[in-house]
């Protein structure tokens, strides 16, 4: 089984050929193909190759399936002895791809 590490908006991830995975927002319509290019480390069951710090010409080749936004998280702040809180809620917006083939 093929994988590579790559970077998208900031973060890492794994991904797999046939794989469906949430990535922060990408700006795509939905059916668009999409090449992830930050390829940090192309890698199988026996042997792996990293790069410095991307593997070049290595390219991730997604599927993006919609467009939408995570749960709601709750960000709570709180001074002590100040009587004083902040409360504020999050909603993560995602894009959820599909891999299609990894080049390497």
């Amino acid at each position: 089984m093929r994988y590579a590490i790559v970077e998208s908006g900031g973060k890492q991830y794994r991904m797999e050929e046939g794989v469906s995975l949430k990535v922060d927002r990408i700006h795509a319509e939905p059916g668009a193909e999409v090449l992830l290019d930050k390829v940090l480390l192309v890698g199988n069951e026996s042997e792996a190759m990293a790069g410095q710090p991307y593997v070049s010409d290595a390219k991730v080749a997604c599927e993006v399936l919609e467009h939408g936004r995570d749960k709601k998280i709750i960000v709570f702040r709180f001074w002590r002895r100040k009587d004083s809180r902040k409360k504020q809620g999050h909603r993560q917006e995602f894009t959820k791809i599909m891999v299609k083939s990894i080049q390497a």
